[in-house]
């Protein structure tokens, strides 16, 4: 099953820093949580200015061991993932689990790429996203539409994607 990802997070260090993750399942499902393990006042600027205030209550907030239990139950086994620019999500996204031999035998070692679709078959219009940037789940739910809309391109090409 394809889940559409994004994670916000604090940096680019050898470590990145997990703010928040959503995952949109092809068919419907969607999971959103928001670490607690990060500190909001040590945070890039950037960060705090774009990503922090889509945040809800820190009551809310979730410790990375139980949100990697709790993506294990949402992804099941066999999941490919795809995200727009996905480098860092899929670094970030493993690292709830430590080094990358500890990820779940099941789940994928690299997520597939919206963005490079796009440039694949040459760039055509999408949708754009009218609110919610920066809010993981409100961009993964775009990151959905955007594969829908190229999957449908890819098709008026003859090609499966």
């Amino acid at each position: 099953m394809r889940f559409f990802l994004d994670l916000e997070f604090g940096d680019t260090a050898s470590v990145v820093t997990l703010v928040s993750v959503a995952a949109v399942a092809e068919d419907g499902r969607e999971y959103y949580a928001v670490s607690s393990d990060f500190d909001p006042l040590a945070v890039h600027p950037w960060v705090a200015e774009h990503v922090l205030p889509h945040l809800p209550p820190t009551s809310t907030w979730k410790s990375r061991a139980v949100i990697a239990r709790e993506l294990e139950a949402f992804f099941g086994s066999d999941p490919v993932w795809w995200a727009w620019f996905g480098a860092y999500d899929h670094v970030a996204l493993c690292q709830l689990w430590g080094a990358m031999p500890s990820l779940p035998r099941q789940f994928p070692r690299f997520t597939l790429d919206v963005r490079q679709l796009w440039e694949h078959l040459g760039r055509p219009r999408l949708p754009e996203q009218e609110s919610g940037l920066h809010d993981a789940l409100m961009d993964a739910r775009h990151v959905k539409v955007r594969y829908d809309a190229l999957a449908e391109a890819a098709y008026r090409l003859g090609l499966d994607v």
